[in-house]
This record gives structure tokens, C-alpha cells and sequence, in this order.
């Protein structure tokens, strides 16, 4: 039988098809799919100029466009042509075809009429909320023409759907018993809404409300969903309370031979894992990592013994990487390298922000370096050489997260809010640290008056947290390098991404 999960995003090991968490998670799927000998199809959209990239002009980031590398062209074969139906016209569709063992991926391109190409532009970058709705409509249709006349509906155990952008798919193809919808975030954007007059137009649906909310239309239309951690699972009673009989939770996990170095996974598996042999490889990733901290900085401060302390994700108003700015600025005279990663959408006005925050201090301090094009290549030697990795999100808002994840598993702890499945995984003090409020409602972080207490004293408790781990890393080396060992016995059975597939798929993993 057939698994078929239908996403907005995915991160090959290639290509810039994906903006963040949702994509690299599907991306770990599909390669561990592809291993265990599932018949696994993922069906997504192909985003001909990417998704983002910046130039600064001192400290302003200036968006441009990203160009996929030539392997990603040379990997992908083009299959026949069909049409969907948009705005009343005929929509060509050139399918892209990706093979790994048992595991395809489809990309859908949109090559004419003239219009129509703009909406596998970019991924997430839209000019109006119509082709906002188009692209994801035209997910929607490529999906259900594909699903009957190449893979057959008798064919399929599962279809999952990836988020609300794919919750059009049952008004098009109603199969209910097969549909299953994966929730991956409880912020706004996870749940698109869209005037009812679209959907009417296009889809001959006559709704009450105005507006239209996706992921309504996906929890009504399927019989199961999900979302992706315990606490998740809290949160989300609190916005969908008329459906929680049918969300259940699954944590997310990583793919352990994409995210796992080799040599430290090799130790693990041949249980010679020690300080001194953890520190040897360690040293070596470090060395690594540092090799590409001078591609961004000729001047970094690499005199004298140092730790290495990164923030490296989306960067947004939830995620709060003003923390680590604020720490920045109060501790720039550590003996610490602080590595700052991530890029903002670019219609974030907040982020924009936050990125020329990063800049700034990059600018500013000869130990702070910003990479501003963090992306899945550069992310495997950030979380492999790093001796630390922060985690900051809002309680509530970090639907599960998984850069711990894959920091944990070469013996990089985090020290992290109490969110998402940190809170299933790390030990304070024994595998990691956790700070601040452990929040199961959901707060609105833009109107609430609770926000900026909240925030304040979160940062102090994360304040006084990594002050205090960076005396041990320095003033007790074993006692550190301990907490590593620890995450690595403790994250790599946890977080193996198997687990979750056995548990949507139970039936069909042995």
C-alpha cells in the first residue's frame, strides 16, 4: 500500500524548496521512509526561484530571490503534462519527478498561462491574498489529478495532510477515510484564512463566515489529526476545542543518519562512547565550524580558549532571538563565540528587524557572527560543532522544534524554554537546561499586557542559566562534556524519527 503526504514545504538534501522547520521535518521523512522500504509519496509544489536570500546594506537586509545549485535540476525528471482548472482557464502542469528507494517525491510547476507561472515562484511569497489562495488551490487540484490517474485511490492506505495549506484537497477529492490532517503549529500563520468569495468562485462553495479558515475545513473533513508533541497537544484543546475528540499527538523526531555525525554515531553504536572520545571528534567539528565562521568573519576573535554558544533558526517575534541579543550586549566580554543564524520572511516587518539586531552585533563585536543564509548544509555544522545551542520560544508557540534534536544526538546540549517536546526530551541538568514558564494556554504575544512581564522574566532565568553554563564549561570541562555524553545516550533512542513513522504508520513498519 501507498503513503501519500501532501506539504507546502519540503528540504531536500538539495535545492531550495523549504523556509524552515515544516520542510526539513519532511524532508527527514522521506529519507527515513525511503530506508525502511515504505511506498512513500510526497507531493509538494516547485518553487522555481526558492525562497529567500539577503544582501545588507550595512545593516539592512535587502531580499532577493534564491537559485537553486545545478545537482537539483540534474536530480529531478520531468513527467507528462496535465491541466487543472483556475479562474476559469486551463492551467498547465509539468510534473517533477524525485526517486529514492521505495520513495518519490512530485514537484508541481504552474507553466502557463502567463499568470499562473507566479504561483511556483517562491515558496510562501505571494503579491495578494488571490494568489496566496491560488498556489495553494493549485496544490490542491495537481494533487487530486495526480492521486486519480497515477497513483489510483485503491492504491492508498494514508493521505496526510501537511498543515492547513493542503486542507483544500478533501473539497476537491472527497476520499474522508483516508485523509488525515498533521497540525505543525499553533501560531496564526499555520492557519490560513481566506475570503469565502475565493473559495466560492472557485470551488462552487457557499460558506457563512467571510472568511474561511483552513484548518477548520481540514479538522471538519478528516476522521483523525494530529499534532506533533504533548504539550502541543494542551495548547491546541484551547483553540479547537469542538474538535479535540479527533487530534491525537505524535512527537516529531529527526532522521538520525541525515543530522547524526558519522564518527560520533559510530562510537555510540559501538558503546565506546567517553569524554576522550567525545572530545576528539568534538574537536574536529569544531574545527569544522570554525572554518566556516571565517567565510562570514575575517576579523573573529579566535584568541584564546573559547566556547561556541549559537541561536540558529527562523527568525521571528516568537522565537525571541532578542534574547540573545539581550545577552549579547551584557556578556560580549565572555570568552564565548556567539554564532547567530537564521533569516526573516520578507514581508516580516518584525523579523526584518530582529535580523538587523544580528547584524548589528556581528558588526559590532569581533566574537559575534551572523549567518544570514542558514540553510540545511550549514545547519549540519552548526549543530555538530557548536558546544551549545539555545532554544527561546514563547511557551505555547513552539509547536515541537527539533534543532535540539539534532544538536542533542552529537552531544551538543540546549538549554531551552519550557516548549514543544523539549519538555519530553531534555533534563534539566542532566541532558540540557531548561528556563522559564511552562504556559499551556495560548497567548497572544502581539495584543496580550501578560507578554513583557513574561518575557522579562524569562530572560532572567535564561540570563543567569547560560552564565552559569558557561563558568562550567570552563571551570569543570568533565562535568560539561558529561551533560553531552548524556544527550547522546538519552536523545538518540528518543528522537528517532522511526519512532514517529511506527506510530503513524504502525500497521506498515515492522
Amino acid at each position: 500500500m501507498v503513503i501519500v503526504s501532501i506539504t507546502p514545504d519540503l528540504a531536500l538534501d538539495y535545492g531550495y524548496t523549504y523556509a524552515g522547520g515544516l520542510g526539513v521535518l519532511e524532508g527527514d521523512k522521506f529519507y527515513t521512509a525511503s530506508r525502511l522500504g515504505l511506498r512513500y509519496i510526497v507531493l509538494t509544489l516547485l518553487y522555481r526561484r526558492g525562497y529567500v536570500d539577503y544582501e545588507f546594506k550595512d545593516t539592512e537586509p535587502l531580499p532577493k530571490p534564491q537559485k537553486h545549485p545545478e545537482i537539483f535540476w540534474e536530480k529531478l525528471v520531468p513527467l507528462e503534462e496535465f491541466k487543472v482548472k483556475l479562474k476559469g482557464e486551463d492551467v498547465i502542469v509539468r510534473p517533477w519527478f524525485f526517486r529514492r528507494n521505495s520513495a518519490n517525491v512530485i514537484f508541481f510547476e504552474s507553466v502557463c498561462p502567463t499568470w499562473a507561472r507566479s504561483l511556483t515562484e517562491r515558496i510562501y511569497i505571494e503579491r495578494n491574498i488571490e494568489e496566496k489562495f491560488l498556489k495553494y488551490l493549485f496544490l490542491a487540484k495537481s494533487s487530486a489529478y495526480y492521486i486519480e490517474n497515477f497513483i489510483g485511490i485503491e492504491n492508498i492506505d494514508y493521505i496526510d495532510l501537511q498543515e492547513a495549506y493542503t486542507a483544500l484537497l478533501p473539497l476537491i477529492l472527497p476520499i474522508n477515510k483516508k485523509y488525515r490532517l498533521i497540525i505543525h503549529t499553533p501560531g496564526p500563520w499555520g492557519h490560513p484564512t481566506f475570503p469565502k468569495e475565493l473559495i466560492e468562485r472557485e470551488l462552487g462553495w457557499s460558506f457563512i463566515a467571510p472568511q474561511v479558515v483552513l484548518t477548520e475545513i481540514g479538522l471538519s473533513l478528516v476522521e483523525k489529526a494530529f499534532v506533533v508533541s504533548q504539550k502541543q497537544l494542551d495548547v491546541i484543546k484551547n483553540v479547537f476545542p469542538h474538535y479535540i475528540g479527533k487530534i491525537h499527538y505524535i512527537t516529531n523526531g529527526i532522521d538520525i543518519e541525515r543530522w547524526m555525525n558519522t564518527r560520533t554515531k559510530k562510537l555510540y553504536e559501538e558503546k565506546k562512547l567517553s569524554i576522550e572520545t567525545f572530545r576528539d571528534v568534538h574537536e574536529e567539528l569544531r574545527k569544522s565550524l570554525l572554518k566556516m565562521l571565517r567565510l562570514y568573519k575575517e576579523g573573529i576573535d579566535l584568541n584564546g580558549e573559547k566556547m561556541i554558544v549559537t541561536w540558529a533558526r527562523r527568525i521571528v517575534r516568537y522565537k525571541r532571538p532578542e534574547f540573545m541579543a539581550w545577552f549579547i550586549e551584557r556578556n560580549h566580554d565572555l570568552p564565548v563565540i556567539y554564532v547567530l543564524a537564521g533569516k526573516a520572511h520578507p514581508h516580516d516587518t518584525d523579523g526584518l528587524k530582529r535580523m538587523m539586531m544580528f547584524k548589528k552585533l556581528s558588526n559590532t563585536y569581533k566574537n559575534v557572527v551572523f549567518i544570514h543564509d542558514y540553510d540545511v548544509s550549514k545547519a549540519k555544522i552548526l549543530l555538530q560543532g557548536s558546544d551549545l545551542l539555545t532554544f527561546t520560544p514563547f511557551s505555547g508557540w513552539e509547536a515541537c522544534g527539533t534543532s535540539y534534536m539534532k544538536a542533542g544526538v552529537n552531544g551538543i546540549p540546549t538549554i531551552s524554554s519550557r516548549d514543544g517536546g523539549a519538555l519530553e526530551i531534555i533534563i534539566d541538568g542532566f541532558n540540557g537546561w531548561l528556563f522559564g514558564k511552562d504556559l499551556r494556554e495560548f497567548i497572544n504575544i502581539y495584543r496580550d499586557p501578560r507578554v513583557e512581564k513574561i518575557n522579562r522574566e524569562d530572560y532572567e532565568e535564561f540570563s543567569n542559566k547560560l552564565r552559569n553554563i558557561v563558568e562550567l564549561y570552563f571551570s569543570d570541562r568533565e562535568k560539561f562534556y558529561e551533560v553531552c555524553i548524556n544527550a547522546i545516550k538519552s536523545f538518540v533512542p528518543r528522537v528517532n524519527i522511526v519512532n514517529s513513522l511506527k506510530a503513524y504508520y504502525s500497521h506498515l513498519i515492522k
